[in-house]
């Protein structure tokens, strides 16, 4: 009788015990989750649904701004504890960020309260917006935001953006992240689309189970003190508002909204996420803070979401002042409860909500068991989380903070994500020696490096707590020397006036400058911002900036334009006349020098693009559209312009080095249900430098019952080559991977022809 060596039994029996250990302490939780609750009163129930702002329990002359230095109102802070049973505090003070053990003395006193003074010793649950690095926490490690995190295609970076953030927002005392963002950024209109992954749900799902997993660790491991629970948001169909702008009506249709928008929801749910943010806007002509079909109906009963829903600032509310929806707060708090909202992020009248819902509750409107669901998510997630054995962490206990390996980590991933657009006669890199004169409005900022959500909302506060780090000229003269390098701005942002405004500052200067010089550096694209704040009725890059462009251009020396931008501008009146396009999203506080790196050679770029670059701001089609978007412009009499024109399509990137594709191959001709497919490509550098090349695997469904997308991307990975080296690149394939959503809401493979695309190279395959 064969018998399975014991050393290759060890690992199921480790693994075995893991899952045994994890099921009983599930029980447990529960048990105690049930015990508790038979203790509390409906007040105290409805208390631990209410999420208030620190301002509010801060000294202050209104509940909207506190006094600086902050400090708590210790008779604010008992009512809303005490008499009210609020159960959990979010985001920071007056807009700014604290150092971290002000942090820890703030939350550590607010827990002193919950769990000393209070009648059941319920801890609360802090919450913060650190989206790419603890965003809130002077000093800590800031990364690119997510939207360049994408363009590395690699998810490694999103990991290590995860973990480094999990860590330094423990080292803060705040145990639960509103992160990541994995909305569909399908439009570059629309002011968000920075703090996610792109416009492609595979590439955002892989990015955001990694993130998943950097910020929790393996599911139920948020007890850590190095991990945190993740609030994925902003659920569902959130980024595509019919008219670009933040918070405002989307019309979806059901399989549209399921097959681009859910999956990667569903991806990040299945990797444990303990909470979902959602949508503050309306989808269909439904505000879905009100929408039970979505909340409860599709996250928490088909896709089985055991986590805490909490709202989004203030949407309960917006039911009734915005939407019109409800007459009063009383009727939009009825309305989003029984929607399956669990928790409010109110975030000042907590009173108002309070005794509302407790009304509604003894009125009969809102039952107690929907009330009891929700608190039992919000206790579950509290006990998974620890805080009754360590409600507050301390800094002290956290000797990697803002280390130099998550300083390397951040730079890293900003230097893999700079895409290099266009580099005509290959000017790129340039000489170490070569005259530069550098200008434009993004030339010496830390804010334009960063947006929002850096240090403050709008991030305008990035300059005064980034100082240590190195603005685009500054990177620029530290690599070559500030004797070769002129600095005139030619255009700067208004101080004190919207992000987008921009006045010419020394421009004849500039232009005068650029005469007497090798090259211009040309910095363009956006000052920092987010939400409605970020709202544009123009996509297209400012006149200033333009025209700075077109005056720089006609002295004849080169140009090199390096945007940096939370979306892409359309720059199509002034491509042709640039020598080189450097794009480098917002790569935060290491992003100065990973440009500087790459404009001289000593890094080769390999971003990809994570979106569609359009030229045109009424041409804004994704790369997975229809067919019927390429209709070729008539060679008779009739000219019309519903041709596919992007600037840069999806995936485009340059690079210094060169690499061919060959011998694409799959393992079989035929593919069912039951049987996967392989598919293998040989990648060889044929140029002089190492580089990174991202392989990505398309399919097209070559004819369907309903109008197919020209291709979608299925699979991708990066791999780096020495000159001369070729590797094999192994790809799996299955049938699900060929379906779609049909309009009654299912998934179906239909038979037929498909191609496998990669590179240059393509095949076609038979689904049966």
């Amino acid at each position: 009788m064969n018998k399975t060596p014991i050393a290759k039994l060890i690992p199921f029996v480790f693994l075995f015990f893991l899952f045994s250990c994890s099921v009983g302490k599930r029980d447990k939780i529960d048990q105690e989750i049930e015990s508790l609750l038979t203790k509390m009163t409906l007040e105290e129930k409805v208390g631990q649904m209410a999420q208030i702002t620190l301002d509010v329990i801060g000294k202050g002359d209104s509940r909207y701004n506190s006094y600086e230095p902050f400090s708590v109102d210790t008779a604010m802070l008992r009512k809303a504890i005490l008499e009210y049973h609020v159960g959990s505090v979010l985001n920071t003070t007056n807009n700014y960020a604290l150092p971290p053990a002000q942090w820890n003395e703030i939350i550590g006193f607010i827990q002193q309260v919950a769990m000393e003074e209070s009648r059941l010793r319920i801890p609360v649950v802090y919450g913060i917006d650190a989206i790419h690095g603890v965003t809130y926490t002077e000093g800590a490690t800031i990364f690119p935001q997510q939207i360049t995190l994408a363009a590395t295609f690699d998810p490694v970076h999103a990991y290590n953006m995860a973990r480094v953030t999990a860590y330094e927002t423990r080292a803060s005392g705040i145990p639960w992240n509103f992160s990541p963002v994995l909305d569909l950024g399908s439009d570059p209109r629309f002011s968000r689309q920075f703090e996610g992954f792109g416009e492609d749900p595979y590439l955002i799902g892989v990015m955001g189970e990694q993130m998943i997993l950097g910020y929790e660790g393996i599911t139920d491991s948020v007890n850590s003190p190095y991990k945190v629970a993740t609030c994925v948001k902003h659920f569902l169909g959130y980024a595509v508002p019919a008219s670009g702008k933040d918070r405002t009506p989307a019309y979806i249709p059901e399989n549209m909204l399921r097959e681009y928008h859910l999956e990667p929801f569903k991806k990040a749910i299945d990797a444990g996420a303990e909470s979902v943010m959602i949508n503050s806007g309306i989808i269909n002509g439904i505000s879905v803070h009100a929408n039970h079909k979505i909340i409860t109906e599709l996250l928490k009963e088909e896709l089985k979401f055991e986590g805490v829903v909490v709202s989004d600032w203030m949407d309960i509310i917006n039911l009734h002042t915005r939407d019109k929806i409800a007459v009063d707060n009383k009727e939009a708090i009825k309305l989003a409860i029984n929607a399956g909202i669990d928790m409010s992020m109110i975030p000042y009248e907590f009173e108002r909500f309070c005794q509302n819902l407790v009304a509604l509750v003894k009125e009969g409107e809102v039952k107690e068991s929907r009330v009891d669901d929700a608190v039992r998510r919000i206790l579950k997630m509290k006990m998974k989380l620890g805080l009754w054995e360590n409600p507050v962490t301390r800094i002290d206990d956290y000797p990697e903070f803002a280390s130099e390996k998550s300083a390397r980590e951040a730079y890293q991933a900003a230097a893999e994500a700079i895409t290099l657009l266009k580099n005509e006669n290959n000017m790129l890199p340039l000489s170490k020696s070569t005259k530069i004169l550098v200008t434009g409005p993004n030339a010496n900022s830390m804010r334009v490096l960063n947006g929002g959500w850096t240090y403050s909302w709008q991030g305008e506060k990035t300059d005064h707590y980034a100082q240590q780090y190195n603005t685009i000229l500054e990177a620029i003269q530290h690599k070559v020397g500030a004797v070769n390098v002129k600095y005139v701005p030619g255009v700067s942002y208004v101080e004190g006036g919207h992000y987008y405004e921009d006045k010419e500052d020394r421009f004849g200067e500039a232009i005068r400058q650029a005469k007497n010089v090798d090259v211009v550096v040309l910095c363009l694209g956006e000052n920092s911002y987010t939400e409605k704040p970020g709202d544009l009725n123009d996509l297209t890059l400012s006149h200033n900036q333009l025209n700075l462009a077109k005056e720089l251009a006609k002295t004849g020396k080169p140009v090199v334009m390096v945007l940096s931008e939370g979306r892409p501008r359309c720059i199509s009146a002034i491509e042709p006349l640039m020598a080189g396009i450097v794009l480098t999203y917002l790569p935060g506080n290491y992003g100065g020098d990973a440009l500087a790196d790459i404009l001289f050679g000593d890094v080769n770029p390999s971003g990809k693009l994570p979106y569609t670059y359009p030229s045109y701001p009424n041409s804004l089609v994704t790369y997975y559209h229809k067919p019927a978007e390429e209709q070729k412009r008539a060679e008779g009499a009739y000219i019309y312009e519903s041709d596919y024109n992007p600037q840069y399509e999806f995936g485009f990137g340059l690079n210094y080095t060169s690499f061919e594709y060959s011998n694409l191959r799959i393992s079989s001709e035929t593919i069912d249900k039951n049987k996967p497919v392989e598919i293998f490509v040989d990648i060889m550098n044929t140029g002089s430098r190492s580089g990174k090349e991202v392989v990505m695997l398309y399919t097209s469904d070559l004819y369907a019952s309903i109008t197919p997308d020209v291709k979608r991307l299925r699979r991708f990975t990066k791999i780096e080559l020495e000159p001369g080296e070729k590797k094999t690149v192994k790809f799996e394939l299955n049938a699900r991977d060929l379906a779609f959503i049909t309009p009654d809401g299912k998934w179906v493979t239909e038979p037929g022809d498909f191609e496998i695309k990669t590179g240059s190279l393509k095949q076609t395959i038979k689904y049966e």
